[in-house]
C-alpha cells in the first residue's frame, strides 16, 4: 500500500498543472442551477478522454465507474457539484468569468476540476486496487430542490449500489494544505419560511378604524423565536432568522398585509419536523389573537449533513497519512447547508474540507462573494487525497 501512496502522490504532482487548466476553464465559463449544458459536456469529453463511459443524469448530471480489479467486489462512489452562482465577479484575473453576472463563487470548478484530476488517476491505477469508484458530477447543489436529490431519485446510488460516499469543499478559512473533517452531524438543515400577515389598511392617523398587520408582523418575530429559546433541545443546533419584510405602506399609510421571509436550519429531522408544525400554529394563532390572520408556506430545503463516524475515522486516518496529522484538522459545525445531505441521509458519507486559503497572496475572500478565489496548490492536495481516499475505502 505504500507504493500506491506514493504511485498517487506523483500523479498527482504530475496532473496538477492539467487541472489547474482545468479548474480556470470552468472558472471562466460558468453556469447557474439546472443549466450547465457547457459544463456537461467538457466534463463529459474529458472523462471520455481518459477512456472512461460517462452516462447522463438529470439532464446536466453525469455519472462514471472506474473498474479496478475484482468490480464486483465493492463499490463506493465520490462526488462533484457543476454549478455556479448569480454573483458578478471582481476578480482582475486572466480566468475571469466571462458570463457577466454568474460566477464560481462557492468553487464548485474546484470540486468539479479536482473530481476530473482524481477520475485520471485512479483510472491509471485501476489495475492496483480491487472493487469499483462511481463518479458522481451533479448538477444543481445551489438551487432547490437541489441536484442530488434528483439524481438519487434517477437511480445514481443504484446499479450498482455503493457502500458509501466522499465528498469534498473548498473551505477558505484553511490553508491551503490542509483539510479538515467532523464525524456526525455537520450542517444543517436548510427550509425557507414565507408568512403573508393579513389585516385591514388605512390613513395611520386613525389606527382604530385599522387591523395593523405592520404591528402583528413586529410581534410576531419576536414571538416566533421561542420556538428555538423554549422548544428546541440546547443539545441540537437550532437557527431562525427573517431577513426580509415587505411593508408597501407609507409614513401615513397602513397597509392591508405584509410579506415576512426567513429561513429555519438545524441538526435533527425529527425536531425539524416538529418546529414545522409550532412555527405554523405560533403564527396563525397570534395574527388572529390580534385580529388579523395569515398565510403560511414552509418550503422543504435540504436535510441535515452527518458524517459517518466510522467512515469518517477511516478517512482522517487516511488523510493523515497521505498529508501528515498536522495538516489535518477537526471542524466545528456548521450551520450552512448543503445538498450533499441528501448522499448521507441514504448511504454512509463522508464531507470533508479542503483548504484554499493562502493570506501572503491575499487569497481569503469567503464563498459567495464576488472577490472568492484559491490558491491553486490546494488542486494538487484535492486530487491526490480523494484518490487516496478512495482505495483506501476500497480496501476497508
Amino acid at each position: 500500500m505504500t507504493s500506491l501512496l506514493q504511485s498517487i502522490k506523483q500523479l498527482a504532482a504530475t496532473y496538477t498543472p492539467d487541472t489547474v487548466a482545468v479548474r480556470r476553464h470552468l472558472h471562466a465559463n460558468p453556469e447557474l442551477s439546472f443549466e450547465e449544458h457547457n459544463t456537461a459536456a467538457y466534463v463529459e469529453a474529458t472523462l471520455k478522454s481518459y477512456g472512461l463511459n460517462p452516462v447522463r443524469m438529470a439532464n446536466t448530471g453525469l455519472v462514471t465507474i472506474i473498474e479496478g480489479r475484482n468490480p464486483e467486489k465493492k463499490t463506493i462512489a465520490l462526488r462533484a457539484d457543476l454549478d455556479a452562482l448569480p454573483i458578478t465577479e471582481q476578480n482582475e484575473v486572466d480566468y475571469r468569468s466571462k458570463n457577466e453576472g454568474v460566477m464560481h463563487a462557492c468553487g464548485h470548478d474546484v470540486h468539479t476540476s479536482s473530481l476530473l484530476g482524481t477520475a485520471r488517476i485512479l483510472q491509471e491505477l485501476r489495475h492496483e486496487f480491487e472493487g469499483s469508484i462511481k463518479l458522481i458530477f451533479q448538477p444543481g447543489e445551489e438551487k432547490f430542490p437541489g441536484g442530488a436529490s434528483i439524481m438519487i431519485k434517477e437511480g445514481v446510488l443504484q446499479n450498482p449500489s455503493p457502500e458509501s460516499i466522499v465528498g469534498q469543499h473548498v473551505f477558505p478559512l484553511l490553508p491551503a494544505g490542509k483539510v479538515g473533517f467532523r464525524p456526525g452531524m455537520y450542517m444543517a438543515s436548510a427550509d425557507e419560511i414565507y408568512i403573508t400577515v393579513k389585516g385591514k389598511g388605512g390613513h395611520a392617523a386613525i389606527p382604530e378604524m385599522n387591523i395593523d398587520p405592520v404591528l402583528i408582523t413586529s410581534h410576531l418575530i419576536v414571538a416566533l423565536q421561542q420556538i428555538v429559546s423554549r422548544h428546541a433541545s440546547p443539545k441540537i443546533p437550532t437557527v431562525l432568522s427573517f431577513g426580509k419584510i415587505e411593508a408597501k405602506g407609507a409614513t401615513n399609510v397602513i397597509p392591508n398585509e405584509v410579506k415576512l421571509e426567513g429561513t429555519f436550519r438545524t441538526m435533527d429531522e425529527g425536531w425539524r419536523r416538529e418546529a414545522h408544525k409550532r412555527i405554523k400554529k405560533l403564527a396563525e394563532g397570534l395574527c388572529e389573537s390580534m385580529g388579523g390572520s395569515c398565510e403560511i408556506d414552509i418550503k422543504d430545503g435540504y436535510p441535515f449533513l452527518k458524517n459517518d463516524p466510522a467512515l469518517t475515522a477511516r478517512a482522517i486516518e487516511a488523510a493523515e497519512l497521505y498529508l501528515g496529522a498536522e495538516n489535518v484538522v477537526n471542524l466545528d459545525l456548521w450551520m450552512g447547508a448543503e445538498d450533499f445531505a441528501y448522499y448521507s441521509q441514504e448511504v454512509p458519507a463522508c464531507f470533508y474540507r479542503l483548504g484554499t486559503r493562502n493570506e501572503e497572496r491575499g487569497i481569503t475572500s469567503s464563498v459567495h462573494t464576488p472577490m472568492f478565489d484559491i490558491d491553486e496548490t490546494a488542486l494538487e492536495t484535492g486530487i491526490g487525497l480523494m484518490a487516496w481516499l478512495a482505495v483506501q475505502e476500497l480496501n476497508a
